[in-house]
């Protein structure tokens, strides 16, 4: 007598179609955060970098901040350098060497449009972002900050801050060599942290050097975090106009001047 084949019951033919499109965009994000946290150079960027100057610069007196506490006054500063070790130095560095290597190309071609893929990145970069954020708070607070306003009006502040670095970042890694990329987004990294207000206020420059270097995205978002988490002030008009300025106009030339390959 002849038993039935058990296996006769299972199709093991694939799916025909694509994975849903959130689907594909998450599992790409998570690749990317992945990516970049396997990565030394982007660790030492994004985590190390900003702990070692919160910490650093708030236990020993070499700056002066004018009065007040120095962690009060560094907290939103090193906060907003984490959003642009990620949204621009990182970002542009591992864009600007996918783009070389013909990794964007292949990707853009698979079911994942070019579209999910930048939206994937973004939710990477985002997601990245949130897990600084923790840990210069925790950070923060083991050394005695006391942050002082709205943490939803820091939010909004950051997220047009990644905004506008994002759309540096990947306008530089569209338009340049890998190379040149490398080079020029670590330059702007350390000239940005050197004058946006970062760990130096911006009283100490000169006047006639203020208004550019308050216009300047870094600057910017420091500004704005400052005055929301250090002085309490409601969200900052003149540095949110400047955000949004930054995001738009690079945001908008990527879209015109990215090229694949």
């Amino acid at each position: 007598m002849s038993t039935p084949d058990s296996t006769a019951a299972l199709d093991f033919t694939p799916a025909s179609g694509a994975a849903p499109f959130p689907r594909m965009v998450l599992a790409q994000a998570g690749a990317e955060v992945r990516a970049m946290l396997r990565n030394g150079e982007q660790l030492l960027l994004t985590l190390i970098i900003p702990v070692l100057l919160l910490a650093g610069f708030s236990l020993a007196p070499l700056i002066d901040v004018g009065g007040g506490s120095r962690v009060d006054f560094l907290v939103p500063g090193v906060l907003a350098l984490a959003v642009m070790s990620t949204a621009f130095t990182g970002q542009a560095i591992a864009t600007g060497f996918e783009r070389r290597y013909g990794v964007l190309k292949r990707l853009g071609a698979t079911p994942l449009s070019r579209g999910g893929l930048m939206l994937a990145k973004t939710a990477a970069v985002a997601g990245v972002e949130v897990l600084q954020a923790v840990i210069i708070v925790v950070v923060g607070l083991a050394l005695g900050w006391r942050p002082q306003g709205s943490f939803l009006s820091a939010a909004l502040l950051i997220v047009l801050g990644t905004a506008a670095f994002s759309g540096l970042g990947l306008l530089m890694a569209g338009v340049l060599r890998a190379e040149a990329t490398l080079a020029a987004a670590n330059l702007v990294y350390l000239v940005l942290l050197g004058v946006g207000g970062v760990v130096f206020p911006l009283s100490k420059f000169p006047a006639g050097m203020r208004p550019v270097l308050e216009a300047l995205p870094i600057s910017a978002l420091t500004g704005g975090l400052r005055a929301v988490l250090a002085q309490g002030a409601a969200l900052p008009l003149v540095p949110v106009a400047v955000l949004i300025c930054w995001a738009v106009l690079s945001l908008g030339l990527v879209s015109r001047l990215f090229r694949w390959e």
